[in-house]
């Protein structure tokens, strides 16, 4: 099956093929169901019902073609690349950062003509001040929605790629509103930590998922 989604104000907006949103009337999560119009209206409608929060799980926006529904829900947004890691160190630790309220992984934007990749692992250097960082496969891609100052609404694409490096004396970016940075096992992390942006729980709980899957 599959799916597109993007986070607004912590709550899926999930794009998907008509034909299967049947599947997810089987959880038990509480999902408002619109169906694309084909216009921006039925968009607008969505991202403003997340905004403001509500009795819904999340949204999910479905239509035959999903390309097609990816491309006019994208229109909306000015689009935002970043990269970040998920790293990790000799003794199963993984690198977490507190900042701006939530615990987080380090990440920043793409510099000009930069990749994400080479964005990654640079970001994962300047906001932690670690050495030595293996950058490996990609863990996903994290969408959310946020609003800047003037009120436009941002689309921020991150790819989170699996890193390694040896434990070593972490220096969170005081610059980047970093308060702290620490190692700490990734299931203590999610069993102990709050709050965590919806995306970052993705991200470590599917990398838990793959070192279950290879054991």
């Amino acid at each position: 099956m599959q799916i597109y989604k993007i986070y607004i104000n912590e709550a899926p907006l999930i794009l998907a093929k008509t034909d299967d949103i049947e599947k997810f009337k089987l959880g038990s999560e509480s999902y408002l169901f619109v169906r694309y119009s084909g216009g921006q209206k039925s968009i607008f409608q969505c991202i403003d019902v997340l905004e403001k929060g509500g009795p819904y799980d999340g949204i999910i926006l479905h239509y035959p073609r999903l390309k097609e529904l990816k491309s006019a829900v994208r229109s909306v947004f000015k689009i935002i690349k970043a990269g970040g890691g998920l790293v990790m160190n000799e003794n199963g630790e993984a690198l977490f950062i507190f900042r701006r309220g939530h615990w987080d992984l380090p990440k920043g934007k793409l510099d000009p003509g930069e990749n994400y990749k080479t964005a990654a692992v640079r970001e994962v250097i300047e906001e932690t001040g670690i050495q030595g960082v293996i950058r490996k496969e990609k863990i996903l891609r994290a969408r959310h929605v946020y609003r800047e100052k003037n009120g436009n609404r941002i689309l921020k694409l991150t790819n989170f790629y699996l890193m390694s490096t040896k434990k070593q004396r972490l220096a969170p970016q005081i610059e980047e509103d970093i308060e702290k940075a620490v190692w700490m096992n990734p299931k203590v992390f999610l069993a102990n930590c709050s709050p965590i942006y919806k995306n970052i729980e993705e991200t470590v709980q599917n990398y838990l998922s793959r070192i279950c899957k290879n054991k």
